[in-house]
Order: structure tokens, then sequence, then C-alpha cells
């Protein structure tokens, strides 16, 4: 199969736009995860997915809306545990962590082998079986985050940099972490057709780290790590329906190889350019000694 046949099938045309689409959104919102320190909480919130997801194959409802509902609970859930009680971030993460996987084990166990047999399908993605109605929900949950993402970025970052400045400042800290948890929620939840719950931290996560590397700025990162998510999720499609392999697995592993090659460029980039300022100041020291 060549790319150009590759596109003539709708579904591979639909798989394309949502991981594409997925690609660009997640980035947005695992920046602040990830100078915040909360790597793990796409991995919390898709465990509470699968809990989700189980609810919605017992009464037959669309996955979709019930790991939303699930997710956005137990992100609104974490953040009051995290502000008003004893309970750490970590703590509250792994109560999602627990909680989560029992939901989801407990709920599937009551559910009949097909559900099961479904319940795999979002557990590691399967975006070959992506249809219109899929893209249509992923492509506008998308956008609103980019949106969303974007014109708070000024006060994200604040709160992601230096949360006691900025609630000092008058900023609506409580608020804002409110609603970056909700955010990641609504990720997890649109991302789990693409590359599967189990996998869905390392969109939130692994475009972020890639682009800091060469980012100079909380900014320039943003832009980077959108382009960087793209690149992967696209790019996984391609490879996975190329080779006929899992499509969640491809681009986890393609957003991995896209680190190290940054990450090597980078530290040689930095190497040679230290090299450069060095040499002429150490020829100039040896001349100088010289001449006295």
């Amino acid at each position: 199969m060549t790319i150009t046949t590759m596109l003539d099938y709708e579904f591979i045309r639909y798989g394309l736009i949502c991981a594409v689409v997925v690609g660009l959104c997640a980035p947005t919102v695992g920046t602040f995860i990830v100078q915040r320190r909360l790597a793990l909480l796409g991995d919390g919130l898709g465990h509470v997915a699968i809990t989700g997801v189980a609810v919605g194959l017992l009464t037959s409802t669309q996955p979709l809306w019930t790991t939303l509902i699930a997710t956005v609970s137990a992100a609104v859930i974490t953040e009051l545990l995290r502000t008003y009680s004893k309970a750490s971030g970590d703590v509250a993460l792994a109560l999602m962590f627990y909680g989560g996987i029992a939901g989801g084990v407990f709920l599937t166990s009551l559910a009949s082998d097909k559900g099961v047999a479904n319940l795999h399908s979002y557990l590691f993605g399967s975006l070959m079986t992506t249809t219109r109605e899929d893209a249509v929900a992923i492509g506008v949950g998308g956008a609103a985050v980019v949106v969303l993402m974007v014109l708070l970025l000024p006060w994200l970052s604040s709160i992601s940099i230096d949360e006691t400045y900025a609630r000092a400042s008058g900023v609506p800290v409580m608020a804002l972490n409110m609603l970056l948890l909700c955010t990641a929620a609504v990720v997890v939840s649109v991302s789990m057709r693409v590359v599967g719950l189990l996998l869905v931290s390392a969109l939130l996560v692994i475009p972020v780290v890639t682009a800091a590397q060469i980012g100079r700025s909380f900014k320039s990162t943003f832009v980077l790590a959108m382009i960087a998510g793209a690149l992967v999720g696209g790019g996984g499609v391609v490879v996975s329906a190329l080779l006929f392999v899992p499509a969640g697995a491809t681009i986890v592993l393609l957003g991995i190889a896209l680190f190290v090659l940054v990450t090597v460029a980078a530290a040689l980039a930095r190497l040679v350019s230290k090299n450069r300022r060095g040499g002429p100041a150490k020829a100039d020291a040896i001349s100088l000694s010289s001449a006295d």
C-alpha cells in the first residue's frame, strides 16, 4: 500500500484527521501539566476513563460521553481533594489510579464477552474503526481545547511557573486549576480512540518534553509541542497503515524516537556552539602568554 492508495480508504482519512487533531490539542494542555510536574495526570485520568467506557458499554451508551463525565468528575474531585484536604497531589492521583482500575474491572466483569472485546479497542486505540461521527466529535473537542488554551495562555503559564506569586497577584488560581484539569479530562476522552487509554498520557507529555529541548521560552515550547504532536500523530497513522501495525503504539514509539533525535541534535548543537566560543578565547590566552 502506498500513501496515495492509502488515502482512498475513508477510515484511514478519518483516522488521520483524528490523530492530527489530538496531536495538536494534547500538547497544549500537556505543556502546563509537565511544567507543574503532573506528568502522571494523564495516566490517572486514563484509568478513570476505563470505568467510564465500561459504564457506556453496560448501558449501551456512547462511551465517549460516559468517559467524559467520569474523567471530568474525577478531575474536579482531585482538585478539591488537593485544595481542601490534607491529601497531596500524589495521593489524589493514586486514588484516581486505584479507583479507576477497580471500577473498570468490576463493571467490565458484569458486561458480556462482546463488551469486554469492545473495551480492548479503547484500551489500546482503534483508529481503523474511526467513523465520520468520531472525527467530528474529536475535531470539535480538539478545536475547543486549542482555542481555550491559547486564550488562557498568559494566566495558565503564570500559575504553572509560580502558583504562589500568581495567587498573590489576584489570579483566580483555583478556577484555573479546575479548568486545566477538566480540559485534560476532555483530551483524555477524545484521545482514547487514537492511542488508547493506557497510552494517552504519552501525547500529553512526549511532544512537550521534545519541544522543551529546543524551545527558548514558554510560548515557543507551547507552539513547538503542538507541531511535534501533529507530526507524531499524523506520521504514526501513516506508518501504521503502511506496515499494518497498531496505530496507538506506533504513534507513541514515533514520539519517543523524535524525542531522542531532537535531544541528541540539541546536545550536539550546544557542544559545537560551546567549542566555537571557547576556541578563540583559548587561542587568545595562548598568544597573550607567548607575548609575555
